[in-house]
């Protein structure tokens, strides 16, 4: 395997035109310009014990070196320095990591050498703050095996991503297959992979459940088109394993559906909700999180997570609300893209040095879109430093011709 070990060359500070202070011109829907000032930022106060009512996980993304060639379809190229520092932010806030995720890019240009090297140092960096599996948990799937045209094949390629994170020491969360939905033939072959899986996990997993919004090439997961159907048979599927489960993720955007599944499951199993458009009446209805949204809200979900424990439900809404039309931009179709949205607030508010991804993703979304992103994340207060925030904006901005 390729070390993904590199010296990363001295920089020099380059003197750029930017904003002064907190004010600029943004780019508007119907293609104008308008004048844009920036709010009094909030200081989010750093809570690092994790909340006491819900059990929540902000998936991660990663941050690409920007210097090497993280083009479409090249090998991921990852700044450690900067990925790592980035957990210890959400671990800051009590929040755990969800770490190798869709959130990180897993089917969209991370790599399995790569993959595997973040498992070891998240799961090695955590030990530093507690116990690493109470801390961070990832993504075992079988994406380095895009081949496997049987069950067999499917089952050993979880088999083999699952030892990588149980060696590291991580908790497991079994991702959704696009290699299982290609090979099943019906609900019966998932129940005999994931049987197989479960009957060998010497601790309670979770299930990942990521819709087609997500990923198109997991339409009919768990053996039916029909969301009804695909209910049942995973809920077969946790009733026959519930001392292995932990809980499941579910990422279906679809709250009544995912109101009525946590209440089908069995005794001791959690609901993780996925659906980052309606995560604050969920969770504060019942369901623990696992969301990509929380990698751009770490401070509010923290204060919204205590205010929950303290029954403070005006300080939860206070905290949570404007973080939803933020969430709802960021995960607009194609869902799928909010990966760039994640990366770039990451940027404006100074957890990584460029604007870039791995796979070349940060193309994938509009300026006009990421001038709406900005806006939403300063009506959240959610821009930690808003001069600086736009004065990265604004040199974003002149790449696209707006002095």
């Amino acid at each position: 395997m390729i070390s993904r070990e590199h010296r990363r060359p001295r920089r020099t500070t380059v003197s750029t035109p930017a904003a002064k202070g907190r004010g600029l011109r943004l780019p508007t829907a119907e293609g104008g310009l308008e004048e844009y000032v920036t709010a009094e930022p909030r200081a989010w106060e750093h809570q690092g014990a994790q909340p006491a009512r819900r059990i929540a996980y902000a998936a991660a993304h990663v941050v690409a070196d920007p210097l090497a060639d993280n083009g479409p379809g090249m090998p991921a190229t990852v700044d450690w320095d900067a990925t790592l520092r980035f957990r210890r932010h959400l671990w800051s806030y009590g929040l755990r990591v969800a770490d190798a995720m869709d959130t990180a890019q897993r089917n969209m240009g991370l790599d399995w050498p790569a993959t595997q090297e973040l498992i070891r140092r998240s799961a090695a960096e955590a030990k530093h703050f507690g116990e690493p599996s109470e801390l961070v948990s990832c993504g075992a799937g079988t994406d380095h095996a895009p081949d496997a045209a049987t069950l067999d094949a499917v089952t050993a390629a979880y088999e083999e991503q699952l030892a990588t994170v149980r060696d590291a020491g991580a908790g497991v969360i079994i991702m959704a297959s696009r290699q299982l939905a290609r090979v099943a033939r019906g609900p019966e072959d998932y129940q005999e992979v994931y049987g197989r899986l479960l009957r060998q996990a010497d601790r309670p997993v979770i299930l990942h459940w990521l819709g087609e919004m997500f990923d198109p090439n997991l339409a009919g997961y768990w053996g039916s088109p029909d969301l009804d159907e695909a209910c049942e048979h995973f809920l077969d599927l946790a009733r026959a394993h519930a001392d292995k489960i932990d809980g499941v993720k579910v990422s279906l955007l679809d709250a009544d559906r995912e109101v009525r599944l946590r209440a089908a499951l069995p005794e001791g199993v959690r609901l993780y909700t996925g659906d980052d458009f309606n995560y604050p009446e969920l969770i504060a209805g019942g369901s623990d999180a696992l969301l990509g949204i929380f990698d751009a809200i770490a401070p509010a979900a923290a204060v919204a997570l205590r205010a929950l424990d303290a029954g403070r439900t005006d300080l939860y809404e206070e905290a949570f609300g404007p973080t939803v039309p933020l969430a709802r931009k960021i995960f607009e179709a194609p869902t799928y893209h909010y990966k760039t949205g994640i990366v770039f607030l990451a940027w404006l508010n100074g957890h990584q040095e460029a604007f870039s991804m791995v796979n070349g993703a940060q193309s994938a979304r509009s300026i006009t879109h990421l001038a709406e992103v900005f806006k939403l994340a300063d009506a959240a207060s959610l821009l930690a430093d808003p001069e600086l925030a736009v004065a990265r904006m604004s040199a974003l901005l002149m790449t696209y011709g707006v002095e």
